[in-house]
């Protein structure tokens, strides 16, 4: 599904890799101002150092388990990281669908009525929920939504990019995932010796 026939073939993680910096997680972590009516859905002057999310999840167990799937076939666990359910990216795209804000409302008037539909899909074609099927029939289902041309269902086609966008955006802020793409954060890349002998000694410090 990666790669062309004329360069080595890439994992899903390696383009991810090449891409996430620029284009999903940008996208997934677009950050607007918050109008009055949206913070007083949650009560004046939240405190954002809180751990506790002050809004009920909306995504019911079996939403979840379907996104769980998802997360892992999007960013399996290999050499580079765990996978997307292990650093908490259910919960994540619970927590970002539920939030009372335009922005989240509007991704989740997408991804809800799209888990529905690609569990819908798997149990037509394969007689089981997405979340039961083997990964070879989940991919296979992905494949058919991700081929090239026009998509035949368009709606499926926004709901793939759009949870694909969200689950990166949420793997790749976390310490694993900035493990996973090489990012050390702000930390000395190298160890510091001081300022070269004939730097002190033009600033008269010798």
């Amino acid at each position: 599904m990666d790669g062309s026939p004329t360069s080595l073939p890439l994992s899903r993680r390696d383009a991810l890799r090449r891409i996430v910096a620029a284009s999903a997680l940008a996208a997934a972590l677009d950050i607007t101002a918050f109008a009055a009516e949206d913070i007083a859905r949650i009560g004046d002057d939240p405190n954002l150092l809180a751990k506790e999310i002050p809004w009920p999840r909306l995504l019911t167990a079996e939403e979840k388990r379907i996104v769980t799937a998802l997360g892992d076939l999007i960013i399996p666990a290999d050499q580079y990281g765990p996978a997307a359910s292990a650093v908490g990216i259910p919960d994540f795209i619970d927590e970002w669908v539920s939030a009372p804000y335009p922005e989240q409302q509007k991704d989740l008037s997408v991804i809800r009525p799209g888990l529905a539909w690609i569990d819908a899909e798997a149990r037509t074609r394969f007689g089981k929920g997405f979340a039961e099927v083997d990964p070879t029939q989940q991919t296979a289902l992905l494949e058919d939504i991700v081929k090239s041309g026009s998509p035949a269902n368009k709606a499926a086609y926004s709901f793939f990019k759009l949870i694909r966008d969200r689950v990166a955006g949420g793997y790749f802020s976390t310490p694993e995932g900035w493990k996973a793409i090489g990012y050390t954060g702000n930390v000395p890349s190298t160890e510091f010796a001081g300022p070269p002998p004939e730097v002190l000694q033009h600033l008269g410090l010798v």
